[in-house]
This record gives structure tokens, sequence and C-alpha cells, in this order.
């Protein structure tokens, strides 16, 4: 494993001495930055009051007040120690850890900042920012299934949106769970397409994966402007409805956030434990790793890399589907043109992000799905801060981590690069 490589799954990053000091000084400077913004000119008899209760549950909680410089302060401070400690001696396996922390006290003083002298809801907050997660996470399942196998797949976004469309249609002029079926199927033969593409004709898995996505743009639109708009009827499917988990979903604070909510979610949860389980604990995810590592060993043991690599890009296409159908049967009841907005290409950097590993995109996934969520928070909040960079805020951070700031992941070895039998 190399230096700069970002295990996820242990939640520790190895640095060189070069990337220990430039972490440190990374540290200090959120120290400095949460002095410069957040404390100075900040009235000492400031509060700040969070909001524990999304509704929903019999318990509730009071709400969370505090005096908003004296907080500010303290995670100040605490950032500067760990800043000054990593830049002296380092904490080595635990840097990531110690990242994530100071990154979770910089968006802590920044909510606590931005909601001084008024209120907010922090419960319902997170409670979006699962909701948020959901066709990144599913995204990036669908990119690990295929790259686990060795073939890349940037058509996430053209399946997804296609996947919309299609379940939109056919939960229209049947059922929902018609629909939901409707758009998996849609995924998996566009995935079938890359998959033939790639893996039969060899073509370049970039071209591949961008044919795919601007058919997918043009055939919706087109589809959408041509019927959909003109007859309603076919853009109203309507949504899946929250079901609450009995016992649960009363959890004081967690319960609302993660027992109440529709399918998607659930099976977010459940896909993720599934598939790392299938990945590493069993002979079908084995042969699946060994042909995206080394396809000429595993084809000297007698695995078939052809019908793995077509298996394993169906079921990423699927995936990508099921995520597809989340934008309208799980969330606004109706499609819209390129209504996904990016949102599989991000998948994708939640895939690079979490490592390749199941577990490492749902964070990830979380992640991003936080900042969205916090775009619309602080909207409600009125902060002096544009809308257009809150709105910026997810696609930075990808841009953030495809450039290797966390560190740099261990991709299959033989991602990306075509089969052909000796």
């Amino acid at each position: 494993m190399s230096a700069n490589t970002s295990t996820l799954e242990t939640g520790t990053i190895y640095v060189s001495p070069t990337r220990r000091r430039i972490f440190g000084i990374i540290f200090l400077g959120i120290a400095v930055l949460i002095w410069l913004f957040f404390i100075r000119g900040l009235d000492p008899e400031m509060m700040t009051t969070m909001r524990l209760y999304p509704g929903g549950s019999k318990i509730v909680l009071d709400d969370w007040e505090f005096n908003s410089l004296s907080v500010l302060r303290i995670l100040a401070f605490a950032c500067a120690v760990l800043g000054s400690y990593q830049l002296v001696r380092g904490f080595n396996k635990r840097t990531g850890l110690i990242l994530s922390l100071i990154g979770g006290m910089f968006v802590f003083s920044f909510l606590s900042w931005a909601a001084s002298g008024g209120m907010l809801n922090l419960a319902g907050m997170l409670r979006i920012m699962v909701i948020r997660s959901v066709p990144l996470t599913l995204g990036a399942l669908s990119g690990i299934l295929c790259e686990r196998a060795g073939v890349v797949n940037i058509a996430i976004e053209g399946m997804m949106l296609t996947a919309a469309m299609i379940g939109t249609i056919v939960g229209s002029v049947t059922t929902l769970w018609i629909g939901l079926l409707g758009a998996v199927i849609a995924g998996g033969l566009l995935g079938l397409v890359h998959a033939v593409m790639s893996i039969k004709y060899r073509t370049d898995q970039i071209i591949s994966g961008t044919v795919i996505n601007i058919f997918a743009v043009g055939i919706t639109s087109f589809i959408s402007a041509k019927f959909m708009q003109p007859y309603p009827e076919l853009n109203d499917p309507g949504i899946f409805k929250p079901y609450e988990i009995p016992v649960l979903s009363q959890i004081p604070f967690l319960g609302p956030v993660l027992f109440r909510q529709n399918i998607f979610v659930y099976s977010m949860i459940i896909f993720v434990i599934l598939l790392t389980f299938l990945l590493f604990k069993t002979r079908w995810g084995l042969r699946l790793r060994s042909v995206g590592e080394h396809p000429e060993a595993a084809d000297t043991l007698g695995i078939d890399v052809y019908k793995t690599r077509y298996m394993a890009v169906i079921l990423g296409g699927m995936m990508a589907g099921f995520a597809g159908a989340y934008f309208t049967l799980g969330s606004v009841g109706r499609f819209d043109q390129v209504m996904t907005a990016g949102r599989g290409f991000i998948a994708l950097a939640a895939m690079i992000f979490g490592n390749w590993m199941p577990v490492g995109a749902m964070i990830a996934g979380l992640l991003f799905g936080f900042s969205d969520s916090l775009a619309a928070s602080l909207a409600l909040l009125r902060v002096q801060i544009p809308s257009e960079f809150l709105l910026m805020a997810p696609y930075l951070i990808t841009m953030l981590v495809l450039a290797g700031v966390v560190g740099r992941g261990q991709m299959p070895a033989a991602d990306g690069q075509p089969y052909e039998k000796q």
C-alpha cells in the first residue's frame, strides 16, 4: 500500500513526513479561519439555539442553547492544539480520524456562528442529509460493482437520468412498484449496452460512458418535451411514503432522523451491508475482485472474466437505475429535464473518496448530502453568503476529493483495462 493511500475502512490515512506537515498547517489554518471569520467581531452576549427535535417522536428533547463566542473559542483552541501536535509529531495512522474531527469542528463552528442570535433545526438538517445522500451512495455502489470488476463506469449519470424518466412513465400508467421495476430494468439495459461496448468490442470505457450520458440527456429531454409535458398524466406517478419503523422511530433525536424514511433510505443501508458482505466474505465477491485486480490470473484459475464483468456491469446499471428512481418515485413525484444535475458524477467522487468500499462510499455520500442540507438550512437563516456559493459546496468538495486532498485511493489494478483472452 502506498504512503498516500486512504483507507476509510480502517479510518486511517498513511502519510509521509511532508504530507504530515501539510496536514498540520491545514489544521492550524482552520483554527485561524475560525478566529478570523467567526470569533472576531462576534457579540459576547450572542446565544445560539439548536433544535434537537425533528418531530414525530413521543419524547421531546429540549433545545440546546449555548453562548456562541465561548463555544467558538473552545473549538478554535482545540483545532490549534491538534494542528500543533500534527505539525511537531504527527498522528500517523490516526491522521484520517483527526482530519474528520477537525472538519467536524469547523462545520460546527460555522453552524454556531450562522445560527448565533437565532435557531437552527439540527435534527431536521441531519434528516435532510440522510435523504440527500441516497442517490449519491447508491450511485457510488453502482460504480463499485463495475470498477471492482475492472470496468470504469462514468455513465452512472445517464443511467440514473434515464431510469428516473422510465420509472415516472411506467409508474404513472401502472403502479409505483412496477415503475420502480421499470427504472431498475432501464438502468440494467444501459449497463448491458456499456458492457457490450466495453467488454466485447473493447471500446474506450470513458468514451462508452460519455456516449451513454449524452444519449440519456438527449432522449429524456425529447420525450419529456414531446410527450410528458403535453400529457401530464404520464408525469404523475406519486411517491413512496415514509414508513415508520415501530419502536426505533421513537428513539429521541435519532429515531425520526433514521427510522421514519421511505424505502430508498432503508434500501441504501441494506445494500451497503449486503454488498460489503458479498464482496469480502463470499466466493462470488472474491472472483469479482480478482477479475478487477488481475484478470489473467483469474482466467488461469478457471474464472470466466467476460461473464463476470458482464454480470458486474449489468448489476451496476440496475443499481444506478434504482438510484435514478429515487429522484422521481422517492422525492418529487415527477420528472424534469436533467433533474439528476450531475449527481452521477458526484457519486463517482464518493466512490473514490470511499476507496472503492461500500461503507466508505456511504460515509462520503453522507458528507455530500450534508453539504446539500447545509445550503438549504443556511438559506433559511438568511446568512450573508450568496446562495450560489452554498449551492457550489457539493461540487467544491468533489473537486477537493478528486484532487487527492484527503489522500490517494487504491483503485483496482486492472480498472479500465480491456481484457483479451490469450
